[in-house]
């Protein structure tokens, strides 16, 4: 039956493997204390941390936690690798210390939800790191933008230089269209009023003959004035 202190050590890998980005399991078989020492420091770089666990115990974390494909793993002496940061980099560390220490043989590991035997997870420290494929991407990201700007500065002084054609073809316009509108617009010369007729002798007349009425009384009056 478990100990407490085992049911604690197991509780402590649960929390560890859930936290971490990827495993990576390794055989240690054959390597001294000093050595993997410095391999833990050299994988404190680039955010990772190795532990040399009991298989029971790796296994039992392992299955809490939800993942049971570490089964065929966990033979032999295991130092596991919980990464952090970026697997790649963690990747390139190992391999690079199986070269200084040709003891230490990458068993495999899991990322992404999915097992990785010993050929996949070497394979990862053939790929490039994180920083690399950023720097990549920025590079990209960078010629595109430039691309981008130098078409849109291209396009921008195409519209000016039409718009300078433009404005210089209007002048020439308005100058041929100027005296059609004058002519267009010039007033129509007044038509000759016709004369009106003059009055008829037959008109005057009554006026003539009326003034002769009028005066006559008065002339009659003041002739038999006279004669009395």
């Amino acid at each position: 039956m478990p100990n407490a202190t085992k049911i604690e050590r197991v509780a402590e890998l649960k929390e560890q493997i859930e936290g971490a980005n990827a495993l990576l399991l390794t055989e240690y078989r054959g390597l001294t204390v000093e050595e993997i020492t410095e391999l833990r420091r050299s994988l404190r770089d680039v955010d990772a941390s190795l532990a040399v666990i009991k298989n029971t115990l790796m296994l039992r974390a392992a299955n809490d936690a939800g993942i049971a494909e570490l089964d065929e793993m966990l033979s032999g002496p295991s130092a596991v690798a919980f990464v952090n940061g970026d697997v790649v980099a963690v990747a390139k560390k190992l391999k690079d210390a199986s070269k200084q220490f040709p003891a230490l043989v990458i068993k495999g590991g899991y990322m992404d939800g999915a097992p990785l035997d010993a050929a996949g997870a070497s394979a990862l420290a053939d790929l490039e790191s994180r920083e690399v494929m950023l720097s990549k991407i920025a590079g990209m990201l960078k010629s595109e933008m430039s691309r981008a700007a130098a078409m849109f500065i291209a396009t921008q002084s195409k519209f000016l230089s039409l718009l300078e054609a433009y404005k210089e073809k209007l002048p020439a316009e308005a100058a041929a269209e100027a005296p059609a509108e004058t002519a267009a617009e010039a007033p129509a010369e007044p038509e000759a009023s016709e004369p009106e007729p003059a009055e008829t002798e037959s008109q005057a007349e009554p006026e003539a003959s009326d003034e002769t009425t009028e005066e006559a009384p008065a002339d009659a009056n003041e002739a038999q004035s006279e004669e009395e």
